[in-house]
This record gives C-alpha cells, sequence and structure tokens, in this order.
C-alpha cells in the first residue's frame, strides 16, 4: 500500500462519531444538525427537468474537457460575476469542467506537485481537509497558516518567514472562507500574487462559497477578479474552484469547475484524462441550465439572509458570534472547551455541531479552531431558530 496513506488523519466527521459514542440524546426533542455543510433548500426544479429529459445520454461516454457548450456556458458566468476582460477566459483553454470541487482540488495537488523535490503545500488553518490529504498522498508536506480572529480569520502573510516560500508548490486560499466566512480583500490578493511570482508558485483559491453572500450589491471578489483588475489577462499562476453545490443546491449533482492559468490546465486535463472523471453528459445539460440562472442563487440568497438575521441576535445572548461575511457557516466562540460544548450540546438538546479543533491543526502549540464551533445554517429556518434558542438553553443551563 502507498505508505502515505498513514500520514491522512481521520476526516472530522470520524472525529465527531468517536467524541458523541455512547451519548443519550433527548428523546423528546427532534434532533437539528448544524455540523455538515450540505445545503438543504430544494434544488431548482428545471435542473431536474434537464436531467430527467436527457436520461438516453447515459448512452454515451462523455469527454473528460466536457462539452463545448458547458465550457462556453462557465466562462461566460465567470466573465460576467468576476468582471473579467471580454474573451481573456478561453473556454477552450482557461476551463475545465468537475465532479465537484473535492476531487478537483485532490486531483490538481497530483498533477501539480513535483514530489522529486522539497515540495510543501500552503493552506489556511482551519482548512478544508482535502487540501491537506491531497497534499500528503502527493509526496509534498503541508504547512499551515493561522486564521484568527486579530487577522480577521485571514492568514497574515507579511508574517510568513521566506523559508515557508522556499518550497511552496502551491498556496490554497479559501475565499470566502471555511469555515470563518471570512473574504479576503483585493490587496492581500494582489500581494499574494506578487509573492507567486516571487517564489513560483501556484495559486489555488477554492471559491466554492462565493455566490453566498448578504449584500446583492457586494459581491465577493475572485481570484481571477484580482488579476483582470491588475491587468493579467493571462491568469499566470492562478486558478480557481467553483462548484454548483453551495451556489444552487446541487451537491448530489457534483458539478464545478476549475478556470485559470491555461499551462496548468493543459497539464491538468492530461491528467484527469488518465484518472478518468468525465461528467455524464446529462449531468452537463444540467449544470450549463444551473449556470444560465441567477434568479434561484438569488432566492437562495435570500433564504441564507433570513436565517442569519434571526440566528445571530438570539445566539449573543450568549456566545460572542458574528456576521460571516458570505457562506451558510458561523463560527462562534464557545463559553467552554469546543469539545465538551458540542459533546454536551448534543447530550442536553440534540443538537449537533462541529467542535472548531477538528478542523485545524494545532502548530506552535496553538490550535485556531479551539473553543469555536462550525454552526451550518443549512436547516429550514423554523430548525435554525430553534436550534439557537436550545444553544442559550443549554449554556444558560451549563454554567448554573
Amino acid at each position: 500500500m502507498n505508505p502515505n496513506l498513514e500520514r491522512l488523519h481521520p476526516y472530522p466527521f470520524e472525529k465527531l462519531a468517536k467524541l458523541k459514542a455512547g451519548i443519550s440524546v433527548p428523546e423528546h426533542l427532534a434532533p437539528i444538525s448544524l455540523g455538515i455543510g450540505e445545503p438543504k433548500h430544494p434544488s431548482p426544479a428545471f435542473v431536474k427537468d434537464v436531467i430527467a429529459d436527457n436520461l438516453d445520454k447515459l448512452a454515451n461516454y462523455p469527454t473528460t474537457k466536457g462539452t463545448d457548450e458547458l465550457r462556453s456556458a462557465i466562462a461566460a458566468w465567470a466573465t460576467h460575476r468576476f468582471d473579467l476582460a471580454p474573451a481573456s477566459l478561453d473556454p477552450n483553454r482557461h476551463v475545465v469542467p468537475v465532479n465537484g470541487t473535492r476531487e478537483a482540488i485532490f486531483a490538481l495537488v497530483q498533477a501539480v506537485v513535483d514530489a522529486g523535490k522539497p515540495a510543501t503545500v500552503v493552506s489556511p488553518n482551519p482548512f478544508y481537509q482535502i487540501y491537506e490529504g491531497a497534499a500528503f498522498l502527493a509526496g509534498a508536506t503541508p504547512v499551515y497558516l493561522p486564521c484568527d480572529g486579530g487577522n480577521g480569520f485571514i492568514p497574515d502573510f507579511d508574517a510568513v518567514p521566506e523559508s515557508v516560500w522556499k518550497n511552496c508548490q502551491i498556496l490554497f486560499l479559501c475565499s470566502p472562507g471555511n469555515p470563518s466566512g471570512a473574504v479576503i480583500p483585493r490587496e492581500t490578493l494582489v500581494k499574494v500574487i506578487e509573492l507567486a511570482d516571487q517564489h513560483d508558485f501556484l495559486i489555488a483559491s477554492d471559491e466554492c462559497y462565493s455566490e453566498l453572500y448578504p449584500d446583492e450589491a457586494n459581491p465577493p471578489e475572485g481570484l481571477l477578479q484580482t488579476c483582470a483588475a491588475i491587468g493579467r489577462h493571462d491568469f499566470k499562476r492562478c486558478v480557481v474552484f467553483h462548484s454548483l453545490s453551495k451556489r444552487s443546491n446541487l451537491p448530489g449533482l457534483r458539478s464545478g469547475f476549475v478556470a485559470g492559468d491555461a499551462e496548468v490546465l493543459a497539464g491538468y486535463l492530461k491528467y484527469r484524462t488518465y484518472h478518468g472523471c468525465a461528467m455524464p453528459i446529462h449531468n452537463q445539460l444540467a449544470s450549463i441550465a444551473a449556470w444560465n440562472d441567477e434568479d434561484h442563487v438569488r432566492e437562495n440568497r435570500a433564504a441564507y439572509r433570513a436565517k442569519f438575521e434571526a440566528v445571530v441576535p438570539i445566539l449573543r445572548e450568549v456566545m460572542n458570534v458574528d456576521f460571516p461575511d458570505a457562506g451558510f457557516y458561523l463560527w462562534p466562540e464557545t463559553p467552554m472547551d469546543d469539545e465538551t460544548f458540542a459533546r454536551e450540546l448534543s447530550a442536553r438538546q440534540n443538537v449537533h455541531v462541529l467542535p472548531g479543533r477538528y478542523l485545524s491543526r494545532t502548530v506552535n502549540g496553538h490550535n485556531p479552531g479551539e473553543n469555536r464551533v462550525r454552526m451550518a445554517l443549512v436547516a429550514p429556518l423554523e430548525e435554525c431558530v430553534e436550534a439557537a434558542k436550545r444553544i442559550v438553553e443549554f449554556v444558560k443551563g451549563f454554567k448554573q
């Protein structure tokens, strides 16, 4: 077996299951899960109709590169959304459709990392665990940059020593962040691009929460948008990941894309051709319909906005919690350690959240996820409000 398999950490939800093993939940209270970031809003009916109307396409092999129509729809959406120069995002050179960002991120690391020399993959901390696992299995070493409240939950790139960049081959960004929802501003993205040019590494920006934001007039900036703003129309050393999972409530469709540096994506496409991960044609047609429609996305944002506006004031009675810049998570401080909070909240109120330390690594004695929990406001509004009320009752009762 690949010895790097032994380097993999258990996934956060494995740790959570172990933490809660043996507890008894109150049977008179219906369970409410805020732990898993799985969208629960209805999938768009028109997308389901496209799939149903094209099941005959099951008889056709899809191509790894996807159809011209899908790549063109993606390029048109990204160009409009991120204010890119007309025709700068070439559907044939700058876009690769993928089966969700998770497999896409993993594949990118395998395709890019040169393990024949010292290789590190740098990521925020907390982080989406696939960044780390992909690095291990590519033979690279992860390096973690702390994202604390003091720096707005964004890595302080000015504090990163030159030695970290020396062997860096990929820098992962996550904006809006998971779990904090923090959006990286343009001036920071420009700084990161300058670092990539200086030290010759790839910036991989995970932007799968980019379409869940509170202010319709102020969408989060993306990495390619920053490239366009500074005249970097070839997107050199920059790639982004986007998905329909959160944007369109289609996590089961497994549809997204990678876009950016054409030279990187040429090698990436070659890797994927051997990897065997082409998107089924009926899914491609459904994806085109989803990328071409914004009405359902605006409705989706409105539903999340209503939940945040209802839940945050309730929780503030007992917790230090802020509205996120974007995304559908809350990242509150806990009045006790995060594992105790998560376990006892399940046992006493049948409300389930994820301890922050499970999303982070301890570096130099510091874990930026400790004494925080991640709450995903994916349940219906009424359930989210009920969960918030139970959390208040739990905290007040626990203090007594």
